[in-house]
């Protein structure tokens, strides 16, 4: 029998296939889910005594659905005066709900007013069906839901957190068989932290057999409803098996220790400042320039869309994380009052060739994204965007856009409000670590400033300061190149390629930028701006009758300097020990990421190239969950391709790496 509270078609697909459930355990009905969620997950984890006065907690979950287990949490949190501070619940799903059809369900099957209010909040709140992890944050961010839309047999590997809870729902074995191979629970015992308990209301032999064999011990409860037993119980091992221990908090930092210092005040450091301020941490920020975002942050505006690849690349899942991350902040600094500059929803992207826009057209659908997330254009389609006539066709990122990067800084750093100190006009010589705290030396050889934390955000001298020898990165000269008003005809919106056109509030079309290695030159030259005038002409040829009388030595511009690396990926995160790395050089030849030595309480966020605007919230997100022991906010794998220690590893395992 189908269950009137599911959809007959979901929107979230596998490689493009549409996807019709009968009701089984993956998709159960909030008709009586409500005391369920409670009697089951709740009372079977011992909660909510076991996440009282404690700082973080957080919930494990096997199969989202309607996310009735979620709201009964929450609303119990809520209800606890002596709730944890930070409550994290992280749950797979593999086939999630479109908007639409969530609020029918809840409409029809939640009757209780509290209830009820919270599904409306996390309605509101529901992210693009895309895969990957999403990060919501509500209460203020004390209620942090992550959602890996996904497999669970494949993200449930890729999850880097220590769970204090375990709700193992949609467990029955003859129905929804993958729910309980052995490799599933193997994954659980590797995320389990001291103690960690669990509930499922299947009592399955199976599943009691993989449980005992990952190192749960269990015990048969009287069940809720017509399913009349249930199993509770709690990670146990006989003996230690685990090659990585589940991710821990430094310190612990009583609340006057919260204490971090960030290097930089551009693009990544800011973002850096408002997520550790948001948890609570005092920041010392230290800038060389005079003012923030005075570098390549200080740019008149920069474009901000997810990359779309045939191969869904690392890069692109990185950027696509990222880039929804991003979102979800830049609204919330609205909410506070802490609203950026930046223009009206929609961006397009103009493909090289013809080839490349049927390519991508198909990579779109074959992939399953939502028209929200992106949708191919025609060329017809894309003129009637811009207001103009273009090249070829594309696609449309209807929220992608343009923002003011120095708006956006200045947003994060009033959200950090008293817990900033600010310190600028300061030139960072080195750091040094003694006993549990680093210390930041200017050039004159004074201590700055000392702290547990330091995160090094200063784009082209973060990795001396981090005394990272494998780290290459290049410097990019990039010139922009500023149109006046009537110079070039009006857009719809901004158009990138090639090149980019931005149309400003004032009349003014920013365009850019040129891509020069190693290049030191400071001015705007006049072939710089004739480079990016001819550039858009290609993907806008009313471009190019204004191009062949543009007088560029009268142009305005500005130049700016891009921090890359050898593989255009960021370097976020803890940085590596390199010195006692290579001390163990042998040994560490079969390495993995997580084997190696890292600095204690030092982190990196730099080369951000020409995606900072996408990538800066979710790699402060990163840094900061890892120093607070949270649940990281992406993948695993997606996590190593930032890794600062990325080159280190690949030296190490090449021998290049001198014992």
């Amino acid at each position: 029998m189908t269950d009137p509270l599911i959809p007959a078609v979901l929107s979230f697909r596998d490689n493009g296939t549409p996807f019709s459930p009968l009701y089984d355990d993956i998709y159960h009905s909030a008709v009586g889910g409500l005391e369920q969620a409670d009697h089951v997950f709740l009372r079977g984890n011992a909660l909510p005594g076991r996440w009282q006065r404690r700082r973080i907690f957080t919930v494990l979950e096997t199969g989202f659905g309607m996310g009735i287990n979620f709201l009964m949490t929450w609303a119990a949190w809520r209800a606890d005066p002596s709730r944890c501070e930070r409550l994290h619940f992280v749950s797979t799903e593999k086939h999630p709900f479109a908007l639409a059809d969530l609020r029918r369900a809840y409409a029809a099957a939640i009757t209780d007013p509290a209830i009820r209010a919270l599904a409306q909040t996390l309605a509101n709140e529901w992210p693009m069906l895309v895969p990957g992890t999403h990060r919501l944050e509500f209460e203020d961010g004390r209620v942090v839901l992550t959602l890996v839309f996904g497999d669970a047999q494949q993200s449930l590997p890729d999850l880097r957190l220590r769970a204090d809870a375990f709700y193992l729902d949609g467990f029955a074995p003859a129905k929804n068989p993958e729910l309980w191979t052995p490799a599933i629970f193997k994954s659980l015992a590797r995320l389990a932290g001291e103690g960690a308990t669990f509930a499922t209301y299947s009592s399955a032999g199976d599943i009691k057999r993989a449980l005992t064999q990952c190192g749960f011990e269990y015990r048969k409860v009287e069940g809720f409803g017509w399913k009349r037993a249930m199993l509770v119980g709690h990670f146990a091992p006989r003996w230690r098996v685990r090659r990585h221990e589940p991710p821990a908090p430094l310190g612990p930092f009583s609340s006057d220790e919260r204490h971090a210092v960030v290097i930089g005040a551009g693009l990544a450091g800011c973002a850096m400042i408002e997520r550790l301020a948001a948890r609570g941490w005092r920041v010392t920020s230290l800038e060389r320039h005079a003012s923030l975002a005075q570098d390549a942050s200080g740019n008149p505006a920069g474009v901000f869309h997810p990359m779309i690849s045939r191969d869904d690349s690392v890069a692109s899942r990185v950027t696509r994380a990222g880039f929804l991350y991003a979102l979800k902040r830049w609204a919330e600094l609205e909410r506070l009052g802490h609203a950026p500059s930046r223009g009206a929803p929609g961006l397009l992207q103009i493909a090289d060739n013809d080839d490349e826009a049927r390519s991508m057209s198909e990579a779109i659908m074959a992939l399953g994204y939502p028209p929200e997330f992106v949708t191919p254009v025609s060329a017809a389609d894309a003129q009637k965007l811009a207001g103009s006539p273009l090249a070829r066709g594309g696609w449309l990122f209807p929220h992608g856009g343009w923002i003011d990067p120095a708006s956006l800084c200045a947003a994060q750093c009033a959200a950090a409000g008293d817990l900033l100190e600010r310190r600028f006009g300061v030139d960072v010589r080195r750091i040094e670590r003694s006993a549990s705290q680093w210390t930041v030396f200017d050039t004159a050889g004074e201590a700055l400033v000392r702290a547990p934390v330091v995160i090094v955000a200063s784009a082209h001298d973060a990795a001396r300061l981090a005394g990272l020898q494998h780290a290459p990165t290049r410097s990019i000269r990039g010139q922009l190149t500023l149109l006046p008003p009537g110079f070039a005809p009006s857009l719809g919106l901004p158009v990138i390629g090639e090149g980019y056109a931005i149309p400003l509030p004032n009349g003014v079309t920013l365009t850019g930028a040129t891509y020069e290695l190693d290049d030191t030159g400071t001015a705007p030259r006049p072939a710089g701006h004739l480079e990016n005038i001819e550039r858009v002409a290609q993907m806008l040829p009313a471009f190019a009758r204004f191009a062949a009388h543009a007088d560029p030595a009268a142009l305005a511009g500005r130049v700016a300097f891009r921090c890359v690396t050898s593989d255009r990926m960021p370097m976020i995160g803890n940085v590596a020990d390199e010195a006692l790395a290579a001390r163990d050089a042998e040994r560490l030849r079969g390495a993995w990421p997580l084997d190696l030595p890292r600095n204690e309480g030092l982190f990196s966020a730099f080369a951000y190239g020409s995606r900072g605007l996408v990538w800066a919230a979710l790699g402060a997100e990163l840094i900061a969950s890892q120093i607070e022991g949270e649940p990281w906010p992406l993948e695993r794998d997606l996590a190593e391709g930032v890794d600062p220690a990325r080159f280190l590893l690949r030296a190490l395992r090449q021998g290049s790496l001198p014992g």
